[in-house]
């Protein structure tokens, strides 16, 4: 069995075709920088999620459960569309399993905050797109261990899979629950409050994946590169790629308007980083955390590149006819309300 042999030496001895992603571990391994890294993530995920309490607002929370599209669309695009393509991507790119759980804990993340701004941007729903980030984060505490237990069972024979820590994945996302709650009681007392901790939770979001960029470019050093093959350079630009048009078709299928499926793709292709980074972190042996603490920072550069590029796109190209349709929408209603001027005047 392969649980026989040391955890370490079978991560970093990786696959022909996948490489290895657990270089730089010796980096990692030093106590005082692992601490100092905890903290960061740690700290820099309760904000980020206390940003997400703060912009659930109680009313739209009970009109989405009385007609759940939202909780559905998050249901299907965060731990049904993803999670199988991460699963797909990492076989066809033959990773090893250290890679692969790398790339599959990405995969069955829920969503993340970025989408709610890039929602902004692009003219969409920002109800239906709080409402998926929020739903999915609460799903994934049951969904997220389900999904990495089923797709990871074609490495099961590795030690770093017999190593998954599947109860500390539900902890850690159990911890995440109090400062969503504490955010939604804050949007209920304070307003104001809640406004401004929700800018606050977006730039630190911001802030904390570039100086993780730094610190971890600055352990591992030249051996960072040596040490990520290509194919999860691939994995990385084209996973949230497929998952905005994975979502948009999604959205096209429970014919939803324009503005909408554009939210419902923002919401399928951006996955909480913050999140996966903290998993890996903070459940994983020091000395196999080098090489994956990289892909979700990875994935966090290409998802945020991409979805750069749609909203330039959109600017440049889509933001016309979504002011025309909403035109369209407004004379509508102002026919729709003639006529029934009319029919009660010819009643009375």
């Amino acid at each position: 069995m392969a649980g026989s042999a040391q955890p370490p030496t079978a991560a970093a001895s990786g696959g022909p075709d996948g490489g290895s992603l657990s270089g730089g571990g010796d980096a990692f391994g030093d106590r005082s920088l692992s601490q100092g890294l905890s903290v960061l993530v740690g700290l820099g995920l309760c904000v980020t999620m206390l940003g997400l309490g703060c912009a659930v607002e109680l009313g739209q929370l009970g009109q989405q459960l009385r007609r759940p599209v939202g909780l559905l669309l998050a249901l299907l695009g965060q731990f049904v569309a993803m999670p199988l393509l991460a699963f797909l991507l990492a076989l066809i790119f033959a990773l090893d399993e250290v890679a692969a759980v790398a790339v599959l804990l990405c995969g069955c993340c829920p969503g993340g905050n970025l989408s709610n701004l890039m929602s902004v941007l692009v003219d969409g729903d920002m109800n239906l797109s709080i409402i998926m980030t929020a739903s999915s984060t609460l799903l994934a505490l049951f969904l997220m261990p389900l999904c990495l237990w089923i797709y990871s069972r074609h490495w099961i024979n590795t030690a770093v899979v017999q190593l998954l820590p599947l109860g500390a994945v539900s902890l850690t996302l159990g911890s995440t629950l109090l400062p969503i709650g504490l955010g939604v009681l804050i949007r209920y007392r304070h307003p104001r409050a809640a406004d401004l901790l929700v800018k606050i939770s977006l730039w630190s979001l911001l802030v904390t994946l570039v100086i993780l960029f730094i610190l971890t470019g600055t352990m591992l050093g030249p051996d960072l590169l040596a040490h990520i093959p290509a194919s999860v350079y691939a994995i990385a630009v084209l996973m949230p790629l497929a998952g905005y048009a994975l979502g948009y078709g999604l959205a096209t299928v429970f014919k939803m308007p324009p503005h909408c499926r554009r939210t419902v793709s923002l919401e399928t292709g951006c996955q909480n980083v913050q999140l996966c980074t903290a998993i890996l972190k903070l459940t994983f042996p020091p000395e196999l955390i080098g090489g994956m603490y990289m892909f979700p920072l990875l994935y966090a550069l290409f998802q945020s590149a991409e979805a750069g590029l749609f909203v330039l796109v959109y600017k440049m190209y889509g933001r016309d006819s979504y002011k025309q349709d909403t035109l369209g929408e407004e004379e509508d209603t102002d026919i729709s309300y003639k006529k029934l001027k009319e029919e009660e005047v010819a009643d009375t």
